[in-house]
């Protein structure tokens, strides 16, 4: 459930070069080889080359990685903030769960990791973003999960605060859809939300479900569900890396 206080493309990239002859051109002299004329004029010949190496180049430049020194990972609520709860279903347990899943995937990656709590311990909501906000080039996931007062609600939704904060959401929300198949619940920018109003960095918050729906909750009790929550955050936040 989200802490008060205080929309998305594939992570794919590609890029194609289309050439194409004057409206006046013969159609048989639509493309030619840039190579064929090299006996004739090897000046022109290596022009042609280098010209095409910068075109073919081009898309890398566009697609080269952002630079992410660490991520923080923010189990949401903890100890005497017990977050939403339905009989003995409490979300600060689930999300330290999924959280350490994320932590030891993006390990395995070879991405530094901090987490804001890793045990059933309370920690102030700026004590989290302060503890984001000591890193340079750093990005910010909060995870929770959510709940209503009614019983219908379902589905996944990610919150984010500016810019760089709604490209990662859409990242990461796009492959919670593609892996976990809910409910869309879409991205929205919260500015009520101390862990991203107070975060310099780019930052998020995932709802990985509710809670408070019967169905829903059974599968989010399931390892196998926390997995896909996990798996779908570090890919997302790999695509956010990646991906420009």
């Amino acid at each position: 459930m989200t802490p008060l206080g205080g929309n998305v493309n594939s992570s794919g990239v590609s890029h194609a070069v289309v050439l194409q002859a004057p409206s006046h051109a013969h159609p048989r002299s639509v493309l030619r080889s840039p190579f064929r004329s090299c006996a004739q004029s090897s000046a022109r010949c290596l022009g042609r080359i280098i010209l095409l190496v910068v075109f073919l180049l081009a898309g890398t430049w566009q697609a080269e990685a952002r630079k992410i020194s660490r991520v923080v990972i923010d189990a949401g609520h903890g100890g005497k903030d017990k977050g939403a709860n339905r009989g003995d279903t409490y979300e600060k347990h689930l999300t330290l769960k999924v959280a350490r899943l994320v932590e030891s995937m993006l390990k395995a990656k070879g991405m530094p990791v901090t987490m804001t709590r890793r045990s059933d311990q309370f920690v102030s909501l700026s004590s989290r973003a302060a503890i984001a906000n000591r890193y340079s080039n750093a990005i910010f996931i909060s995870i929770h999960f959510n709940a209503h007062t009614g019983t219908k609600l379902k589905g996944v939704e990610t919150y984010y605060y500016g810019k760089q904060g709604q490209k990662l959401a859409a990242h990461v929300h796009l492959r919670m859809l593609s892996r976990l198949k809910p409910r869309n619940g879409d991205t929205r920018q919260r500015k009520d939300l101390a862990v991203l109003n107070k975060t310099r960095c780019p930052a998020i918050l995932v709802e990985c479900g509710y809670i408070s729906n019967h169905a829903e909750r059974k599968r989010i009790l399931s390892a196998s569900y926390q997995r896909d929550c996990a798996k779908a955050i570090v890919d997302g936040i790999w695509a956010y890396k990646t991906y420009r």
